[in-house]
């Protein structure tokens, strides 16, 4: 599954991540942590080659109907909200997140999906793009790779992640609706900066940016300090994103107040 047939998924012309040690690698490396440090984003289109992309949106149709819907409400943080604190304050304003979930053990090992999220030459290349030394796939059976299906009327809420970084690869856009919308870098550490995440949860921040999200983009993204959201989603055609789970520390897993949530089990 780390070998040869692995590697014709992803278009490695353009990138060539299978050699990080060549010239070439070496210029998509450095371009790439260029981006991230400007914006805590990069979008590589045109990552996944065209038989990798056909591939995976039939096994993405087969598996589908697996995924488990689920709506939450909350606040931008993924915290309790905030009862002491003004009914404006971002701690205490809510918002609904609906979509479904197709969990990692629900990928069969023959998964040219589950592949490509186990394939070493991946996984050492979005390292190297992070200017990390190492990261490690999630040991969570559940949450190491997942299959976020959003059907007519879904939405992800504006909010920040609770991991340093999300790895994504888009695979198949809405019919209408689903835009990938981030506000760059709007807290930091030390720095909440809530006037500015209150009007961007109002809708009137002006520094809103898109991302494509085009059908067979790799996307990193630097979510803990750059609020973010998905649109709703509209028409009969579902969004359709890979979410593939590393961090910098070994067995990482999730609780089971997570998994419930996210999956409507625990194991």
């Amino acid at each position: 599954m780390r070998g040869i047939s692995t590697s014709r998924y992803v278009n490695t012309d353009r990138y060539p991540i299978e050699n990080l040690d060549s010239t070439a690698a070496k210029q998509l490396i450095e371009s790439s942590r260029s981006q991230m440090e400007k914006t805590g984003a990069l979008e590589l289109p045109e990552f996944l080659s065209q038989e990798g992309l056909e591939t995976i949106l039939r096994e993405c149709a087969a598996i589908e109907s697996l995924a488990y819907w689920s709506r939450v409400n909350g606040n931008a943080y993924l915290t309790p909200t905030d009862p002491t604190v003004p009914v404006d304050h971002p701690l205490r304003m809510t918002d609904d997140t609906a979509l479904a979930v197709v969990a990692y053990d629900q990928f069969p090992s023959t998964s040219p999906l589950r592949q490509l999220y186990e394939w070493d030459p991946l996984m050492r290349f979005i390292g190297a793009a992070l200017g990390l030394d190492e990261i490690h796939r999630y040991a969570d059976p559940m949450g190491g790779l997942n299959l976020a299906v959003m059907r007519d009327g879904d939405y992800l809420r504006w909010h920040f992640d609770q991991t340093d970084f999300v790895t994504t690869i888009a695979l198949q856009t809405a019919s209408k609706g689903g835009e990938f919308e981030y506000v760059p870098k709007i807290r930091g550490p030390g720095r909440e900066n809530y006037d500015q995440v209150r009007l961007a949860l109002k809708g009137d921040h002006p520094g809103v940016v898109t991302i494509e999200n085009a059908p067979g983009s790799l996307v990193l993204f630097q979510g803990r300090y750059s609020l973010h959201r998905v649109k709703p989603v509209h028409g009969n055609r579902s969004r359709w994103i890979a979410l593939l789970g590393y961090d910098t520390k070994p067995g990482v897993v999730s609780s089971d107040h997570l998994r419930r949530m996210r999956y409507g089990r625990v194991k």
